[in-house]
């Protein structure tokens, strides 16, 4: 575990702001481009915030950084933008030490475009899963680019590491883990690794996860669709990224668990895979994935709220916690699917 730290403060710091954007006009200047005012600072959460700098042609560019828990993002977008760079933001320049990014504008979210309907969702899973069908023959070059490595068969080590963690799982803390609900987790753990021996040993490679793939995290012009926010990512078994967007589809569209429509994004991104399986045996994988996933999702959580100052995780402090008792409950497609 990294002992360095960032939160809200750092991203305040004048002296970090002056340094941070000293290195983006000195980029800037190396591509040909200038300043046109002063720079504006509209994301800053705990652990990442941006920039929108105009420039004197009248365009925008974004200054990125993010915190140690998310370092893989400079790194993962550079890689994703050689491989896949029609459907992602292809970054201007980077820096890993850093962690900073300069990103050209993207345009309007999918849901800043009102995608509020079924057929919408429908496209963005499509085009996400074929970005990750191409990136897949690159799964282990990410690992050993830094992308934190989720695969099926190292789940259930992380997962026990994970259930150890008293303060990452607050437990006896108001909003922690309640130690009833994890022992029932920890007496799950051997129904747990069999899913994902069964998940690792079936033909769908591993790729690239999102981790956080909703309508936010999302451009879309023109029926074209460009993913960014890569700080949760991992290399995952990819239906994983399932977990939450069907999450945020059913709450978006007002959704009912198990509802038809649930059913037809999960089948339109699967269809995409059936290179590797038949529609039975995607759909059984899926819901192994799903079932997988919260803890998984977990573990992306501590490792963010790690990188994060002490006293500014408190207001986030429950959410591992949260997806790790989530592991308990039933998920989006259980019922009726």
């Amino acid at each position: 575990m990294t002992s360095e730290t960032t939160g809200v403060r750092t991203w305040a710091d004048p002296a970090w702001r002056r340094a941070a954007l000293d290195w983006a006009v000195d980029r800037l200047d190396r591509a040909g481009l200038a300043l046109g005012g002063e720079p504006e600072q509209p994301h800053v959460r705990a652990w990442s915030t941006a920039f929108r700098l105009r420039l004197q042609d009248g365009g925008v560019v974004w200054l990125k950084s993010v915190g140690p828990g998310s370092a893989h993002e400079p790194v993962l977008t550079e890689a994703l933008a050689r491989w896949v760079p029609d459907q992602v933001l292809v970054p201007l320049a980077v820096e890993p030490e850093r962690r900073l990014l300069l990103l050209p504008d993207g345009g309007g979210t999918l849901r800043a475009a009102g995608g509020g309907d079924v057929a919408s969702w429908e496209a963005m899973l499509v085009d996400h899963a074929r970005l990750q069908v191409a990136v897949a023959p690159h799964a282990e070059e990410l690992v050993q680019l830094g992308v934190p490595d989720h695969r099926p068969e190292r789940l259930p080590g992380l997962v026990a590491e994970l259930l150890a963690d008293d303060e990452a799982q607050q437990i006896g803390r108001p909003g922690g883990l309640a130690r009833v609900d994890r022992d029932r987790v920890l007496a799950d753990l051997a129904a747990y690794a069999r899913a994902c021996q069964e998940l690792a040993g079936a033909r769908v490679p591993a790729s690239v996860q999102h981790d956080d793939l909703h309508d936010g995290n999302v451009f879309v012009d023109d029926g074209r669709h460009r993913f960014f926010d890569w700080g949760d990512a991992s290399v995952a078994h990819p239906f994983v990224v399932l977990l939450v967007s069907l999450r945020f589809a059913a709450r978006v569209l007002e959704l009912p668990d198990g509802d038809s429509s649930l059913v037809r994004l999960r089948d339109a991104y699967l269809d995409q895979w059936l290179d590797f399986g038949t529609a039975a045996e995607l759909r059984e994988l899926c819901g192994l994935a799903l079932r997988i996933g919260p803890l998984q999702r977990g573990l992306s959580w501590r490792r963010i709220l790690r990188g994060v100052h002490p006293e500014e995780r408190v207001e986030w402090a429950d959410q591992v916690a949260r997806w790790t008792a989530m592991h308990l409950a039933p998920g989006t497609l259980e019922r009726g699917a």
